[in-house]
């Protein structure tokens, strides 16, 4: 079994007297969402694999306020956000990566508004950097030659036009990346955007990551790599009902990097 990572906190850190290098959000899926959590465990993996000085701020991280804001109440959404403000700021933070698409939009298009300005990554993203940087490298492992399709998150790609970023972590990796006839600024939703996730659909012809689904195993893929919390349950639970969760996986992109690196 591998040794347990010490994740510290942005506290401890500052009873030091010290600032680490970046602040990972985790958010209340990572924290929260059993499936989530281990999102969260695999970055955490790969950020310490790749000896990188990261914090948490563990329980005086509360949720962005991103649910509040899209179900349309803006006054929650503020109270939230200015709460998170006063504690980032605070802490002087300047660096934060998250594995959660919404809250990485949240962060960083509508917090600067209130107060809060920051430099804010997706997880994909810093990733990447890493790799580049030479502080990681990535080998196929046991998905070279695979066929993985990707799902692009819509607050990652359409939102905030980031569409390469995981596409290249997924070619480090060696697969065969087979893209849906919806990708990138013609995306499609899993159905969990708009505080939908936490609400049961309105009437209508079919479910949203249901046709999400079929579009995903109309490319006959493995895996079906996804880069948010939300995203994965939808696909997840689109790939249960169509009964092929024996041939079919949903991963996020840090699992399967920490997969390949058997961390």
């Amino acid at each position: 079994m591998a040794e347990a990572i010490k994740v510290p906190t942005m506290a401890e850190y500052m009873a030091q007297g010290k600032s680490p290098e970046v602040l990972f959000w985790v958010g209340c899926a990572g924290s929260f969402d059993d499936r989530a959590k281990k999102i969260t465990k695999a970055f955490v993996k790969l950020l310490a694999k790749a000896e990188v000085d990261f914090a948490v701020l563990g329980t005086e991280e509360s949720c962005t306020g991103d649910p509040a804001k899209r179900a349309g109440n803006e006054f929650l959404f503020q109270m939230q956000a200015v709460t998170n403000i006063e504690v980032l700021n605070g802490y002087e933070v300047k660096k934060i990566v998250t594995a959660c698409p919404h809250c990485f939009n949240t962060i960083a298009n509508e917090y600067p508004g209130l107060g809060g300005n920051y430099e804010v990554l997706h997880h994909t993203q810093f990733l990447k950097a890493l790799i580049n940087e030479g502080r990681l490298t990535v080998e196929g492992g046991k998905f070279k030659g695979k066929r993985i399709t990707f799902h692009d998150p819509c607050y990652l790609a359409r939102a905030n036009r980031i569409y390469e970023a995981p596409r290249e972590l997924l070619q480090k990796l060696e697969v065969e990346l087979v893209e849906m006839k919806r990708c990138k600024t013609k995306g499609f939703c899993c159905g969990a955007g708009g505080a939908q996730m936490f609400k049961e659909p309105e009437p209508g012809t079919q479910d949203v990551n249901i046709a999400r689904t079929e579009e995903a195993l109309e490319t006959k893929s493995e895996v079906i790599a996804a880069g948010c919390p939300f995203c994965n349950t939808m696909m997840t639970d689109g790939v249960k009902n169509k009964e092929k969760e024996d041939s079919v996986q949903v991963l996020d992109i840090a699992e399967m990097i920490a997969s390949a690196e058997d961390l």
